[in-house]
């Protein structure tokens, strides 16, 4: 690579820092990368990977300028070429932006697509889906809710135009929870295709009722695009939590590569997320909490979810996936200690996310194996208000007490139930700092049930292997104890 073409990422990326008002040190931190990286990359003298290219295009928010500008200057096979898709392919999405926002019981939806004609012949329609799911994870009740009252055209208020054009629309389908519809390049006063070659804008608008909608949006790839975007809006006085998962033909569930960003305007707050070059075929679904929105027909939260879905949804792997079931992999410390220090972080992160969902009475761990991240790693936030975390670096349980009680516990990775687990009254832990050197540490009662639980987890075993023989968990449904401590003698 030439050392001038290598200046032009470089050169973009510290005017992308600064128009955001970012230090080194700043962007480093969004970025969970070490600050003097940053200053190899401005300086020339990295280039730095694929993925970090994407991660650094959404800290910043350079609307595909700093992408733009790392395309040109990689030599790798694996980097995608901004040269012109070849003719024959069909429509192409230059830009894809999606705004959600929520006021007074309604959703209000606002698309916007850049198209371009990249095929032979002539476009004259576009195919629009619209699918809304109260209850994601509880198909019966979401089909008897649209049976009862299905999704109309009247509620919707689909408009469309391409450009200063209004756009005509005909229905493909027509059922209580899916609606799909040509939207048509032509009115009755004009016709505009999209001729092989040119470029048009097409935007579109509805509007769905909060008691139909669901606590999630979603957008699948279709076509070749090159800039997804998504921006959801909730009055603050909601107190909205936003999270994400994406899914792709060559992998499960996964959390997004980057969080939406937060922002405030006025009495909303905004959540806004973009990704480039996004696979096709790939799927990316934001979820959200409104703490204190309620649907006064069913007395029951806007984001009604099963628990262990809602533990899917905020990014924690579930029950059956392989890496639950194998030993991580420990540190060498301390030659990897940054990289422990990016595992404790997103540890940290999953922490936040998942206490908007449950009120942990006990306490809570996480281990890196639950967040599909194979290191031996943990976090345990103890019960006591204020008390700081508990990190836990290639644990493992050095001493045992011989006496022993039986309590209920529950996993993030199956939240559905809880299992009543024999565990020692004390135990002490061998783990490692990020100096490399060993510590001895000892817990009792309740917080050596949660360390003894998260060290399981990093030698890939789960509670129900602790259980004795012949028990199996309940449905949390039939459980008390929620929100409440064990209980000692």
């Amino acid at each position: 690579m030439r050392s001038e073409e290598r200046a032009t990422f470089a050169a973009e990326l510290t005017h992308w820092r600064n128009v955001r008002g970012l230090s080194k040190a700043g962007l480093a931190r969004r970025l969970n990368i070490d600050p003097s990286y940053v200053s190899h990359l401005e300086a020339g003298r990295e280039h730095g990977s694929l993925q970090l290219a994407r991660r650094v295009e959404a800290a910043l928010d350079a609307g595909g300028a700093l992408w733009r500008a790392w395309q040109r200057t990689d030599a790798s096979p694996q980097a995608p070429e901004l040269s012109e898709p070849p003719s024959g392919s069909g429509l192409l999405v230059l830009e894809d932006e999606a705004a959600l926002h929520y006021d007074e019981g309604r959703f209000h939806l606002s698309m916007r697509r850049l198209l371009r004609n990249n095929g032979t012949d002539p476009v004259t329609r576009y195919l629009v889906r619209i699918a809304v799911d109260r209850y994601p994870s509880e198909p019966e009740r979401s089909n008897a809710l649209y049976r009862r009252n299905p999704l109309t055209w009247e509620e919707l208020q689909l408009t469309a135009h391409c450009g200063d054009e209004p756009m005509a629309w005909t229905v493909k389908h027509d059922r209580d929870a899916f609606k799909e519809v040509w939207l048509q390049f032509q009115n009755p006063k004009s016709r505009f295709p999209l001729y092989p070659g040119q470029e048009a804008e097409i935007a579109y608008s509805y509007s769905v009722g909060a008691e139909k909608w669901g606590p999630w949006f979603q957008r699948a790839v279709r076509l070749p695009t090159r800039r997804l975007a998504v921006e959801l809006a909730f009055p603050r006085d909601l107190e909205p939590s936003v999270w994400g998962t994406e899914t792709s033909m060559s992998a499960d569930v996964a959390p997004l590569r980057t969080r939406p960003r937060r922002t405030e305007r006025g009495e909303q707050s905004v959540f806004s997320w973009t990704t480039l070059d996004p696979p096709l075929h790939a799927r990316f679904r934001l979820e959200w909490r409104l703490k204190n929105a309620v649907d006064e027909k069913e007395n029951d939260p806007v984001s009604t979810l099963s628990a262990s879905q809602a533990m899917a949804n905020a990014g924690i792997i579930q029950d059956g996936d392989p890496i639950l079931a194998r030993p991580a992999r420990p540190f060498d410390l301390p030659g990897e200690a940054d990289e422990a220090k990016q595992v404790v972080s997103a540890l940290m992160d999953a922490v936040a996310r998942v206490r908007q969902l449950h009120t942990f009475g006990k306490g809570m761990g996480i281990a890196a194996p639950q967040l599909g991240i194979d290191r031996s790693a943990a976090v345990v936030i103890p019960p006591d208000a204020g008390a700081d975390p508990i990190v836990l670096l290639n644990a493992a349980v050095a001493e045992f007490a011989a006496e022993e009680d039986e309590q209920y516990e529950g996993c993030l990775s199956y939240f559905d139930v809880r299992g009543l687990v024999p565990r020692p009254l004390s135990i002490v832990v061998e783990h490692s700092a990020l100096d490399g050197s060993m510590h001895l540490s000892r817990f009792t009662h309740g917080l050596s049930r949660l360390i003894h639980h998260e060290v399981d987890h990093l030698a890939g075993v789960l509670y129900r292997e602790r259980m004795r023989a012949g028990m199996e968990p309940i449905p949390v449904e039939e459980y008390r104890g929620t929100g409440q401590r064990w209980t000692y003698g």
